[in-house]
């Protein structure tokens, strides 16, 4: 039998400024923890991968290094987990060199040393965050880098011979205009050679955040809705007419090239997530590591392999308020999901894809047909023109793309 694809993420949370927008678990004036934190990531890399229940039953095909910054510690840190995971996985039906192995890095925290470190630890695909070419824009976002270090950035990874690099993009920015967005396009579009990958993400103002407070104090003006649609549709279509494919609401990618990690996460595929705060995905249970760094690392160093062990039993009929108990200095249990709640799930991740959900794939999977067991929520979005049902799939319209939290909504 087919082993289960498995995702690996590591969370690096450490940042030298933390962004006015940011609400991630990251920290900007943690930096003299890094050492203790990347042992402690060791430590339960060490402690799932000694285990045989992942090790037979389980392909890891993708591991996704993201924060925070994680191009802002030192690039040895980044090779000597790498390298740890390499050793636990030289048994991997995948082999290490062909998985995708991504890290985030911001313009300005790299140079090339660092990135020819990356190149040499096994990552083959980069994911930079640009946000704007604007750099008064950039400067009222709390981004510390310019367009140019963006550029010094891109240019030093092509020439050193990454070619699949992602750059974020962001709209609905204060002050941002649609000139802005069309000169920001302009200017990744004619980058030689182009990205292979372009994520637009829609600023969403989080409470307690800088930017929140500065808008608030009528600082900052927030985006007007039109405007921000008005953008996102000018993205779209420019980015379709220069060859890039919109397979997921918020990202674009040549052929071929559309990130393998986050698809497989839309897929409804496992995942298990390294380091603090980060979230996993395993036998039908989504839980998180604990969320402060220092309480991690203590934790980690006191790590009782029966932890591992409960984790790995979880499952939909196993979970018991002691175990939950027993497990909660490190995991803390968020879903135990039943056939039904999966069933919803993977709809509502489905109908973030452009393509929408796969009839004959969820049948596939739950042997259900979601057209009958859906078919009252389905009856009433078709009826307001957000999804359409073409053929063997069902999909957004371009009603349904503005309005995408509406039609998530029914399969919450």
């Amino acid at each position: 039998m087919e082993n289960r694809e498995l995702g690996i993420y590591i969370h690096i949370p450490f940042c030298k400024h933390k962004c006015y927008y940011c609400d991630f678990v990251s920290f900007s004036n943690k930096q003299n923890l890094v050492k203790s934190y990347i042992e402690a990531i060791k430590t339960e890399i060490n402690e799932y991968f000694n285990h045989k229940k992942i090790l037979e039953n389980f392909n890891v095909t993708t591991i996704y290094i993201g924060g925070g910054t994680p191009s802002c510690i030192d690039s040895k840190y980044i090779l000597e987990v790498l390298e740890l995971l390499k050793n636990k996985l030289k048994n991997n039906q995948t082999k290490f060199e062909d998985m995708e192995i991504t890290i985030e890095v911001n313009p300005g925290m790299v140079d090339r040393e660092k990135i020819e470190m990356y190149k040499k630890a096994g990552v083959n695909r980069l994911s930079i965050g640009l946000q704007s070419t604007n750099n008064k824009i950039l400067k009222e976002i709390g981004r510390i880098h310019t367009f140019e270090n963006f550029l010094e950035t891109y240019n030093m990874a092509s020439q050193i011979g990454f070619d699949n690099i992602n750059v974020d993009l962001m709209i609905g920015l204060p002050d941002q205009t649609i000139e802005d967005v069309k000169e920001s396009l302009n200017q990744i579009t004619k980058l030689h050679p182009v990205p292979t990958h372009i994520s637009v993400y829609s600023l969403i103002i989080e409470e307690g955040t800088v930017i929140e407070k500065l808008i608030r104090e009528n600082k900052l003006k927030e985006m007007d809705e039109e405007l921000e649609r008005n953008m996102y549709w000018y993205v779209k279509n420019t980015l379709e007419l220069n060859g890039y494919e919109h397979y997921e609401i918020s990202n674009f990618a040549k052929p071929g090239k559309a990130s393998k990690h986050n698809t497989n996460c839309w897929l409804q595929k496992e995942y298990i997530g390294i380091g603090a705060a980060a979230h996993s995905y395993l036998n039908s249970v989504r839980y998180a590591n604990i969320t402060e760094i220092e309480q991690y690392i203590i934790r980690m160093k006191q790590l009782d392999k029966q932890v591992i062990e409960d984790i790995l039993n979880l499952s939909d009929n196993s979970i018991e308020t002691n175990l939950k108990e027993k497990i909660k200095p490190i995991y803390e249990i968020e879903e135990v999901q039943t056939v039904e709640d999966k069933k919803k799930e993977y709809m509502l991740l489905g109908l973030r894809k452009l393509e929408g959900v796969q009839i004959s794939k969820f049948k596939e999977k739950y042997v259900d047909n979601p057209i009958f067991l859906f078919r009252k929520e389905l009856e009433k979005l078709v009826k307001e023109d957000l999804i359409n049902i073409d053929g063997d799939y069902i999909k957004l319209t371009n009603k349904g793309l503005d309005l995408a939290n509406l039609v998530w909504e029914e399969f919450v």
